[in-house]
């Protein structure tokens, strides 16, 4: 409505030019209107009652100086209603230009945070980043700037032209001929800009990468002197981008002075045409009626040539955003059950039956795997790398779904289970230690909703981390930095542990979460995982065969099949792959 109001009272500001110059340059310009006309929905009323205002404000049209007052105010009342209705236009406009960018980065968020591991493994880091900073900010800049014109300006031109129909149809006519020859030139230019916005988004999500990357392995980077390299390649990237940039932005400022120049041509040919017929006597317009028909025409320069650069400036925006739609509209591939099932407790068994899983059709990782995980027992994998532990691992909690085969918690397949319940069960400390940037005591009670001081203490001293953490700046209240980096490798892996008590899950994951540690920080690492697994049931991937000796059951992993499986006593007496490997670790 606001954009309708707007454009109305933009037509009547240029319309105003007419019996302005009529009243300043013709006699006997107003005729004598003594009545009020009778309504109607036409443009020939609205003049009748303009002419009939006109003429009882002047005194019957005597006294000019206040005729030409008449036409002056209601010029600016025109005006101030006009910009009013724009403004309030776009305040509207505004506001959903950021409601929409708002949402689309919350859909975003959501999809990474939800969606399963595989998603992640045919996409790079800097690509979703790109996608999450870059292409949302192009989408306002450009898609959402352009909806507000696209919305607004074709209104103001339709508007425009039905008056200009209205003042001479013929000369209107004649100026529509070379409308079609502006619009393929700047579609022709629409089209080469989003071939070459495709190429830059893809150049700029490889940059962020190749960034993200170096800053993460900054210390390979300077051990094997490779600044040099890494610059140079930095450099090579970041000039091909620049280059397709700049190719772009060209094409794309090109739009603007192309409309501008078609603009002026146009007008200039209906400065010719319109001037001969009234030159000739061809045409019922009187001179004031032909500038004012030019300054409307005038008018629609600003809006033509705000189309030309929005339809040029959306082709970028809308590879952004099939960029941002591929994301969001990616199919989910672990998907909970209609009817799933609410689960609270744990309370007898873990079963895997006859398990199956391939990443991809070509490379399958697990083979008919078949164990049983007791309430309060302690199962170990060990194995070659790559042998498929940490996928077990991973399908427990669906992190991955099974490929064929089942695993059923207390005799429920874990497909039926909904699927926040499951994951409430379990816990999981890593190799690498996932921390964040926030807090030592956010960092434990991360994800859990409320929290307990005593409780967070309790956990931490568990783990042997309480010492540590009251000696740091602020305590429990001491940031961390990005990934945990102002700690030290063992106080890291310590806080994961601390997070993995509070949570209290009754099942625990510990995929080798004592491999990259030093003897000193392992034996820390080790009291605090002994102190944790107490009445606990847990699957442990074990790297130093020191650390299962006390495993109520091992599994010996080869190519995904398990080869073996027993106690450690069990399985040296057997004097298989499993002693094999203990005589390489030197701990028999």
């Amino acid at each position: 409505m606001y954009i309708v109001l707007f454009t109305i009272f933009g037509i009547l500001n240029f319309a105003m030019i007419i019996p302005l110059l009529d009243f300043l340059f013709q006699e006997n310009s107003l005729q004598p209107i003594v009545a009020r006309p009778e309504f109607s929905l036409s443009a020939g009323y609205f003049i009748g009652l303009f002419k009939y205002y006109a003429w009882q404000f002047s005194h019957g049209g005597v006294d000019k100086y206040r005729l030409l007052l008449f036409v002056t105010i209601i010029l600016v009342i025109v005006t101030l209603l006009k910009n009013l209705f724009g403004y309030l236009s776009q305040k509207v406009l505004v506001r959903m230009r950021v409601n929409l960018v708002r949402n689309i980065r919350n859909k975003i968020f959501e999809k990474l945070s939800h969606t399963s591991l595989s998603f992640y493994q045919h996409r790079q880091k800097g690509q979703l980043l790109s996608t999450i900073s870059s292409d949302v900010t192009e989408i306002e800049g450009t898609v959402v700037n352009s909806i507000q014109v696209l919305l607004r300006d074709p209104l103001a031109i339709i508007a425009t032209f039905a008056v200009l129909f209205y003042i001479s149809a013929k000369l209107t006519l004649f100026t529509l001929i070379l409308f079609p020859l502006s619009g393929y030139i700047i579609s022709v230019i629409s089209k080469r800009l989003k071939r070459q916005s495709v190429i830059t988004q893809s150049l700029l999500g490889s940059l962020m990468t190749y960034t993200d990357e170096v800053t993460t392995g900054n210390r390979i980077v300077k051990i094997f002197n490779a600044e040099r390299f890494v610059n140079k390649r930095f450099r090579d990237m970041n000039a091909d981008y620049t280059h397709t940039m700049k190719s772009m932005m060209s094409h794309r400022e090109l739009a603007s002075p192309l409309s501008e120049v078609m603009g002026v041509m146009v007008i200039s040919a209906i400065v010719l045409y319109g001037g001969k017929l009234i030159l000739d006597h061809n045409s019922a317009l009187t001179a004031s009626q032909f500038m004012g028909y030019l300054g409307l025409y005038f008018s629609i320069l600003g809006p033509a040539k705000n189309i030309g650069n929005a339809i040029s400036s959306l082709q970028r925006g809308l590879v952004s955003g099939e960029r941002v739609f591929q994301i969001i509209d990616e199919p989910e591939t672990i998907l909970e059950a209609a009817d799933a099932r609410p689960v609270s407790t744990f309370s007898d068994s873990i079963r895997f039956e006859h398990v199956c899983f391939n990443y991809n059709e070509h490379i399958q990782v697990l083979h008919d795997i078949n164990f049983t995980m007791d309430k309060g027992k302690t199962i170990a994998l060990v194995g070659e790398s790559g042998a498929g532990k940490s996928t077990i691992a991973d399908l427990l909690p669906r992190l991955y779904d099974t490929g064929s085969g089942r695993i059923l918690l207390d005799g429920v397949d874990i497909r039926q289970v909904k699927m926040h319940d499951l994951r409430s069960l379990i816990s999981m400390v890593s190799q690498e230690a996932i921390l964040f940037n926030d807090t030592v005591y956010n960092n434990i009670v991360f994800g859990m909703e409320g929290s307990d001081s005593a409780r967070v203490e309790h956990a931490a001293r568990v783990a042997n981390a309480h010492d540590f953490i009251i000696n740091m700046e602020h305590g429990y209240d001491t940031i961390i930095g990005d990934r945990g980096m102002k700690l030290s490798g063992g106080q890291r892996q310590r806080l994961t542990i601390a997070r993995a008590i509070y949570k209290n899950a009754p099942i625990i994951i510990l995929d080798e979460a004592t491999s990259a540690l030093d003897t000193e920080s392992e034996k820390l690492v080790q009291e605090a995982i002994k102190n944790m697994l107490q009445d606990k049931t847990s699957l442990v991937i074990a790297h130093r065969l020191s650390t299962i000796r006390d495993a109520d059951l091992i599994l010996v992993l080869q190519q995904g099949k398990i080869m073996e499986s027993g106690t450690h006593r069990e399985l040296l007496e057997r004097q298989g792959y499993y002693h094999k490997l203990v005589q390489m670790q030197e701990i028999g």
